[in-house]
């Protein structure tokens, strides 16, 4: 992830490679050098009861892995065929770029710009459901 940068609130709390740290009282501003860390903002992460949607599901999954809940080598293949699933829903063009640059993401390891993506189409699944009932 070179380049990624943090602007993290006070008391913002953020999960680097398994670490939870805390912001101090003042806004800070974070520069990641480190290429494939796992970062993973708390404030943007879904909790498990909350992951009831087929896109929530996803994105739950590949937090796992950023959290180091879940190996990498055992989620790649679940992810995979998760996303692919989603793609015989989603079609829209813009859905279809979404899972790309999170497929070629999860097969380059990087997982952070998997979830991402995915979490991209948060909204868009939101309002399909929300047209259904």
């Amino acid at each position: 992830m070179s380049g990624l940068v943090l602007k993290l609130n006070p008391k913002e709390r953020v999960l680097v490679n398994g670490a939870v740290i805390e912001n101090g009282d003042r806004r800070t501003r974070l520069s990641i050098l480190t290429p494939d860390a796992n970062i993973l903002r708390l404030r943007d992460a879904i909790h498990p009861e909350d992951a009831q949607t087929p896109v929530r599901r996803v994105c739950y999954a590949a937090q796992l892995v950023l959290s180091g809940d879940l190996d990498p080598d055992d989620a790649q293949h679940q992810l995979l065929r998760r996303i692919e699933e989603l793609s015989q829903v989603l079609t829209d063009a813009d859905s279809r770029t979404q899972l790309t640059i999170a497929t070629e993401a999860l097969i380059s390891r990087r997982y952070y710009q998997c979830l991402k993506a995915l979490r991209r189409l948060i909204p868009r699944e939101d309002r399909l459901l929300a047209a259904a009932k």
